[in-house]
Order: C-alpha cells, then structure tokens, then sequence
C-alpha cells in the first residue's frame, strides 16, 4: 500500500483532536469532519480547538476542516472515526457519499447503542465493510497527554497487517511509540470494558476506598475482562499486554479519565444526569456498562463478571452505590 493514501479523522472531541495531531507530525494533509462550525472558524483563525486541547497549535494549511460529513468521507481513503459512540450513528445518517473500498479505523471506545456492536462489527453488519477494511486504534494513551508531547503508546489493531503498519506508521513520532495487533475484536472490546471499570475505580474512590482496595479491584477487572473477552472472541491472546492491561490501568488511575471521573462523581452522591451536566464531557462506560451487560445475558455459557453487574446496578437499577459496592467487596478475591 502507498504511503500517499489521504487520513481524515471525523469527530471534534479531545481524542479527535489528538489524532489529528500525531497525523499532522506525518502527513501534508490531514481532513477534519466536526458538526460544530463554531469550533472550525476558530481553529481557522486562532489554530486551536476552542473546546478541547485548546493548548494545541495547528498549522491549519495542513488542515481540511470541514462540517459536511460527505466532503471529507469522499475525499479520503482511511477514515479514523472518534465520534462517541452514542452519537456515531446519528451522523452517519447525514452520509450519502459511500463507504465502499474505504479503509475505517475506530478510535472510540464504546458500543453503537442502536445495534449493540462494538464499532468495528457495526461498521461490517450495517455498511457491509470487509473485515480487512477495519481497524481499532487503542491505549494506553490520554488524549491530554498527547497533547503535552508526552511518551505515548498506542496499539494499532487489524486482520490486514500491511494496513495496521501503515496507520501505526503514520501515528508514530518522538512522543507516540505504536505496535499492531491482529486482535481487532479483543481489543475492540478491551477498550470498550476497561472504561465500566474505570467508572468502578471512579465509584470506589467517591464512596472513600483506598488504594489497596483498589489494587485488589483492578486485579479482579482484568481477569473479568479476559473471561468477558474469551466469550465474545476466543483466540490466543496475553491480557497482560498493554493493550489491555495498560489500557485498563491508565484509565483506571489516571486524573485524565473521565470514566473514573464521572464514577467519582457518582460514589459521592451525584445523580446520573448531574454528574453528565457537571461533566459537560462524554463518559463512555456509562453506556459501555448497559450494553455490555445485556450482551452477556445472550452468551450461551455464562461468564462471572460481579463488576460489571455491580456499576450496572447502580447506573441503571437506582441500586445504593455504597450497599452495592459492600456486597462487591465480598465477591473480589
């Protein structure tokens, strides 16, 4: 494949932004699909997002910002999508131009709640795109950290090798360091778990959990995370690697999450809907943790997954954050 093929990254969010940056350190051309046309005249004339990573200075020649989703789409070959995924098909109702022969990357870490899927399978089941065209770009990596030029890591996830290489070819830098996995699925839902987690860790923390409790939290997450992964996609993988474990670390750690952030809020007595006003920001566990609890209600073997029904309890059936968090404690070895 041509190292001349056009990227476009569609969505105006923090990770968005990221992406578009590392694709600025490599590409002449980078095209930028946001609905917000407020937010494109400012980057055209101040070169930063006014909303996210504003500390971010763009060269815009190098850009094609854009509010018509057909523009960019028609013009690009690879197309890195980091909508929220609550919102990704509602814009690609707006898309007429087609899809066919276009090579998709998902950066989001969530599932289509219209269809249930993660990103990659919704994209093959609804637009009929060939596994080989789909890829998942995943962590350990905040967008916030990208932004300050800080040692990133990346894993770049596709069944056709030469296009991961080329992705994680055209993402790499001094500060962004990336590997390619064949793993699509697993990753693909590694992103999606490791964000219910984090909502967990965010809960713990609120209610006034220590760190040795978490410890003990995150080691139960990643071993429920292989059992749910196993399930939906068995094939031989290490959930040690950083793919997953990392991942799951950095999200449920770092003062960048806002998973963890939005459980925090939770545990310490927030509403659902104040805690996503107060936000003003996406947290993707919060729909992670409905569908993915639905969905292993349809495996045909049952899988133990006591976090996942735990954040599930208290996101979607008004259970007690601190009763449901004591019985938790109970089921974590």
């Amino acid at each position: 494949m041509s190292k001349e093929l056009k990227f476009a990254v569609l969505g105006g969010g923090s990770w968005a932004t990221a992406i578009v940056k590392m694709l600025t350190e490599n590409q002449e051309k980078v095209g930028w699909y946001m609905r917000n046309t407020e937010a494109i005249s400012h980057i055209e004339n101040e070169k930063h997002n006014p909303n996210y990573l504003s500390s971010v200075e763009f060269h815009t020649e190098q850009l094609e910002l854009t509010e018509d989703i057909d523009t960019v789409v028609s013009k690009a070959d690879i197309l890195i999508f980091a909508i929220p995924s609550a919102f990704l098909e509602t814009e690609l109702k707006k898309l007429s131009a087609s899809l066919a022969h276009k090579v998709i990357f998902s950066a989001i870490k969530g599932i289509v709640p219209e269809t249930g899927l993660i990103v990659g399978e919704h994209f093959h089941d609804t637009y009929n795109i060939p596994f080989e065209n789909i890829g998942v770009i995943t962590g350990p990596c905040h967008a916030e950290e990208v932004a300050l030029e800080r040692l990133s890591y990346l894993t770049i996830a596709c069944a056709d090798k030469d296009k991961a290489e080329l992705v994680a070819q055209n993402l790499s830098s001094d500060y962004i360091k990336t590997k390619i996995s064949d793993d699509i699925i697993g990753t693909e839902y590694a992103a999606m778990l490791k964000n219910i987690y984090a909502l967990a860790a965010g809960i713990a923390h609120g209610l006034g959990y220590g760190d040795n409790f978490q410890s003990v939290l995150m080691s139960n997450a990643i071993r429920e995370m292989g059992r749910y992964i196993k399930r939906v996609h068995k094939m031989k993988r290490n959930i040690n690697n950083s793919a997953y474990l990392g991942d799951l670390l950095v999200t449920g750690y770092s003062v960048f999450s806002r998973n963890r952030m939005f459980g925090n809020m939770i545990g310490k007595g927030y509403t659902v809907k104040s805690a996503q006003m107060e936000m003003k920001m996406i947290a993707e566990g919060y729909y992670a943790a409905e569908s993915a609890y639905k969905m292993k209600g349809k495996f045909k073997k049952k899988v133990k997954t006591p976090i996942i029904d735990a954040v599930h309890k208290v996101l979607y059936e008004n259970g007690n954050a601190k009763k449901v968090f004591k019985e938790l404690t109970h089921k974590l070895d």
